[in-house]
């Protein structure tokens, strides 16, 4: 495909400041715009893959070096502007839900409406003010839904910093924020501010992790941590994370929870991120008894959706087995187990064979923050 010509434009300063105006009217905190060049990033993407870091996410590995190259996913690409949007509701009494093991605890980004449409739409309505302006323009959005390494490109663009946890840490914001991306043929001045990485010699992040899933400072190892073990993997949960895993029934904020930054971190504006359904702080056996309709009904605009029921069950079932014993929740797993798939089965099983523990017995690696 041959690559378009730049655009003209007389005053690219202009437009670089109308985009960040625009940007903060359409809800975004931050805008930053770099030129995309991540080369020195390639080998690390690389060592990481080789180690099996991923785990089940082969679409890691699918694009080559689309990843660090964003001109290779669109054409004429010459910057990429990066978007910082928060989403921690107000009050989500974390730790207070964390420390209660017989509620359940899901992600905090997870509590309110799927962001990946929100972002996106918002994104395009940016592109489209660009465009009304440069009509030449080449532009497309993306919202962790494509080979962009959104971290490294919003630490380019002044975004803030990727801390010891391998997640973006802004000085002013901390980390409980969304990002996304717009990449585009237009030469615009870049952001030259940066933000150094202020993590020092901190480590609480690695030493708060539930499973032991950093093998060293800002490396991940994804088949290890909670919010692959409980959404990307489709399968049989290993049993040595499933008493680590605790309550957590969706993904996992330890290694964000305990970082000094969050101090600083803002309410989300959004409405549409705020806590539906009750499930910042619901209980695991009222979550259990959902049928498939109710499910889908409560789920529906939610992150929540990708797992299914299937994993959503196979989630709670680890939960409630580290509940504190309960003849209810012996009761609801046993009158699922007739009927349950293989996989569902064999975490029903395990849950009651934890539930029929005395409880003085059972040892449960939770760091709550």
């Amino acid at each position: 495909m041959p690559i378009p010509p730049l655009p003209t434009t007389p005053d690219l300063v202009s437009l670089a400041a109308d985009i960040k105006r625009w940007g903060k009217e359409l809800g975004f905190q931050q805008v930053g715009i770099s030129d995309g060049l991540l080369g020195e990033h390639e080998d690390r993407l690389k060592d990481w893959l080789a180690k099996g870091y991923q785990g089940d996410m082969n679409w890691m590995a699918a694009h080559g070096n689309k990843r660090s190259r964003p001109q290779e996913l669109l054409p004429g690409t010459v910057r990429v502007i990066s978007f910082r949007m928060d989403y921690l509701p107000g009050d989500t009494q974390q730790i207070q839900v964390l420390k209660q093991a017989d509620k359940a605890y899901v992600s905090r980004y997870a509590l309110g409406r799927d962001y990946h449409k929100l972002i996106r739409k918002r994104l395009a309505q940016l592109a489209s003010k660009i465009e009304s302006a440069i009509p030449d323009a080449i532009q497309r959005p993306f919202v962790d839904s494509a080979p962009v390494m959104e971290r490294p490109l919003a630490e380019k663009a002044g975004l803030g910093w990727v801390g010891k946890h391998s997640l973006l840490i802004n000085s002013q914001a901390g980390s409980w924020f969304f990002l996304g991306e717009l990449l585009t043929n237009l030469p615009l001045p870049i952001d030259q501010s940066h933000e150094p990485n202020q993590c020092g010699e901190c480590n609480a992040c690695l030493k708060v992790c539930p499973t032991d899933a950093f093998p060293s400072p800002y490396v991940l190892d994804a088949r290890r941590c909670i919010s692959y073990l409980t959404i990307e993997n489709k399968g049989i949960i290993p049993l040595e994370f499933r008493e680590p895993i605790g309550n957590r029934v969706f993904g996992c904020d330890d290694c964000q929870a305990i970082c000094p930054w969050n101090k600083y971190a803002k309410p989300t504006t959004e409405t549409d991120f705020l806590p539906r359904h009750h499930l910042g702080s619901s209980d695991l056996i009222d979550l259990f008894n959902w049928s498939e309709s109710e499910f889908l009904k409560r789920t529906e605009g939610s992150a929540i959706r990708r797992v299914g029921y299937e994993g959503w069950r196979r989630n709670l079932a680890i939960g409630l087995g580290n509940a504190p014993s309960d003849i209810r929740i012996i009761e609801a797993l046993n009158r699922e187990l007739p009927e349950a798939s293989p996989l569902l089965q064999e975490h029903l099983q395990w849950a009651l064979s934890q539930q029929a523990k005395p409880t003085h017995r059972r040892k449960r690696k939770i760091k709550a923050p």
